[in-house]
């Protein structure tokens, strides 16, 4: 390894401690490092190309913000935790320099996971049209005021349901296993291409959740809302009004996701992290 970037969490203590323990590591052994906050996408995406490895510095929220910049440039990412729970990290922080030494020595594999992108079509025209990727989901919630928004959804090009409900999440594999699972969808592998599709408390609804295969887009119009938005990985928040399209397919190039030696299986790291929630 010659190159490597940290993404940072500035508001973690922990994380920015183990930014200089591990900015230190690579100095005595030569490999160039640099690191960047994991908000700053412009900053990271400039900064990673020619880079072996971005490793994230914090929790779930900053390996979501700092997937962006690793897909848009293609760059194998991997999490140190540095947060709560850290469900998409590889090691915690007192295993630091342990990971290091695996991938400096090459001893992983560069597995894939698959984002979503969603276009907004502000009145269901291209015209104004905006392009969001997450890693997560991408989820249509109401604003502020208690009531119902009123959307139709499309999959695949057909009518599937009209919904009355709070909102609806749209889920990557990787999210499956976070909103997606609150509003009562089912977790799925994290190497699969589907999508899921799960309404939020919808009202006298027979489809509860629905997995969509990896060819197929969903298709989400708003009918009637007292104001909505469509938040991408609960770090980017999108308006909507009646009338607006927001369509939802697979990123056609997944994020290239680094596992070392050792790695927990997924399950197993699901049931680990599950027990460290509180009941």
């Amino acid at each position: 390894m010659k190159r490597v970037g940290f993404a940072v969490n500035p508001t973690s203590e922990v994380a920015l401690e183990l930014r200089d323990r591990l900015v230190g590591w690579c100095a005595v052994r030569g490999i160039e490092a640099f690191d960047r906050e994991a908000r700053d996408l412009a900053g990271l995406a400039a900064a990673l190309p020619g880079s072996e490895m971005l490793v994230v510095l914090g929790g779930d929220g900053t390996f979501l913000r700092a997937a962006r910049a690793a897909a848009v440039t293609d760059v194998p990412i991997v999490g140190l935790n540095a947060g709560k729970v850290g469900f998409l990290s590889q090691a915690d922080a007192d295993r630091a320099e342990d990971l290091m030494a695996l991938l400096h020595a090459g001893r992983y594999r560069v597995g894939a996971r698959a984002m979503l992108e969603a276009t907004v079509l502000p009145g269901g025209e291209a015209e104004g049209a905006r392009v969001y990727h997450g890693l997560n989901d991408a989820a249509i919630v109401r604003g502020g005021a208690a009531r119902v928004v009123r959307m139709a959804v499309a999959i695949g090009g057909s009518h599937t349901a009209t919904w009355i409900a709070d909102g609806l999440v749209v889920s990557t594999p990787t999210g499956s296993t976070a909103y997606s699972f609150s509003a009562g969808g089912p977790i799925l592998e994290p190497t699969s291409r589907n999508l899921v599709l799960t309404p939020i408390a919808a009202y006298l609804s027979a489809i509860r959740s629905v997995v969509v295969g990896e060819e197929h887009a969903i298709e989400v119009r708003i009918l009637e809302t007292p104001g909505c938005l469509v938040s991408i990985d609960g770090h980017e928040d999108v308006p909507l009004s009646a009338g607006d399209l927001v369509r939802i397919r697979l990123r056609e190039r997944p994020l290239r996701f680094v596992e070392p030696d050792g790695a927990l299986p997924f399950w197993e790291l699901l049931r680990r992290k599950a027990e460290l929630l509180p009941s």
